[in-house]
């Protein structure tokens, strides 16, 4: 893309070859075109749009020659962990097709967001609690289809409730709300007996919303949208990165980072976005992460993982990160390896 707009004085002419280039662009990263053989598909595309008349369509046309075709299959979305490749199409579809938060149905999620109302959290549509006590196992809890974003305070309320009763109370509050985020409204599947239908109906829901929005991107229907000031323009600000931890587990882990910062030592990052360090592409949120160590230079990286799946803690592993799945066991490591004291009496 920078090379694109290189050649072309780092202007684009219009709004169609706007969307052609996202088309291109957003294709890319959900079949990982550069994720294998990273030089030669990058010299084949940069020839692409140094020779052709068209080097939108003829990028287009090589990426489906690669890839077969562009279509999204349901299958796709059944991903289990934040570092699925579709977890960011699913971030993208919420803020570009203005999904409405449940807690406040008026509220579009949409990119005009500015401030404290920006911040979004990962909703568990079945909570991760009621998963577990029912039998499913981590791949089924966390799966990409059980995922939607909310602000924070509609996160916080909807808490651990069945999803039965608090789906059905969202709809009559701000009807249409659901279907905003791709909840199928068959309310049978809402109960938890049923949730892996639940998870295939709304796999394909969100199916269908990536094509609809890819095909209008290439089809040229789509109109320009001023969202915000350009990048370089505007102060940097913070955001509440997404992650997916629940109610009582962000309690959990507040509670222990008072602990360790009691201790003397650093308190860890809470939902800590691990990126690849070569790309900066978001490979999983730890619940809580020590990027340096709790004795920084001294210790290895250090990752809280709350009921996350086993491709979450893999990737965390790889990345050089020494992992506990329950806090108990890093209270231990805190005190016998990091303090050299005896285990307290409580804590």
């Amino acid at each position: 893309m920078s090379r694109y707009l290189a050649q072309r004085g780092g202007k684009l002419n219009n709004i169609d070859e706007q969307n052609r280039l996202l088309y291109w662009y957003i294709h890319s990263f959900l079949w990982g075109r550069y994720a294998g053989s990273t030089e030669s598909a990058l010299n084949q595309d940069l020839r692409a749009i140094a020779d052709g008349s068209d080097p939108l369509d003829q990028l287009i046309v090589q990426l489906r020659s690669w890839r077969g075709d562009l279509r999204v299959r349901p299958e796709d979305f059944g991903g289990n962990s934040m570092g699925a490749r579709f977890y960011p199409m699913l971030y993208l579809l919420t803020r570009v097709l203005k999904a409405r938060d449940w807690g406040h149905g008026a509220l579009e999620l949409n990119a005009h967001m500015l401030g404290k109302l920006n911040w979004l959290q990962v909703h568990h549509i079945f909570p991760k609690a009621l998963l577990y006590r029912n039998g499913y196992v981590r791949g089924e809890v966390n799966a990409i289809a059980n995922f939607c974003f909310l602000t924070q305070q509609a996160n916080l309320e909807i808490s651990d409730r069945q999803p039965e009763e608090y789906l059905d109370a969202v709809e009559r509050a701000y009807p249409g709300v659901l279907a905003s985020q791709w909840v199928p409204m068959d309310r049978e599947l809402w109960k938890v007996a049923r949730y892996r239908d639940f998870l295939t109906a709304r796999r394909n829901l969100l199916a269908q919303a990536a094509n609809n929005l890819l095909d209008s991107l290439q089809a040229r229907t789509t109109r320009l949208e001023r969202v915000a000031d350009p990048a370089l323009d505007r102060a940097a600000s913070s955001m509440l990165l997404p992650g997916s931890a629940d109610e009582q587990e962000l309690q959990e882990i507040a509670a222990f980072n008072a602990w360790v910062a009691e201790l003397g030592l650093p308190k860890g990052e809470v939902l800590y976005e691990l990126a690849n360090a070569q790309t900066g592409a978001p490979l999983a949120i730890i619940d809580l992460a020590w990027p340096h160590g709790l004795q920084e230079g001294l210790s290895q990286p250090v990752a809280l993982l709350l009921n996350e799946a086993e491709e979450t803690e893999e990737i965390v592993n790889q990345a050089g990160y020494r992992f506990f799945t329950h806090i108990a066991d890093l209270r231990t490591y805190v005190e016998q390896q990091v303090l050299s004291t005896p285990a307290a009496d409580n804590y």
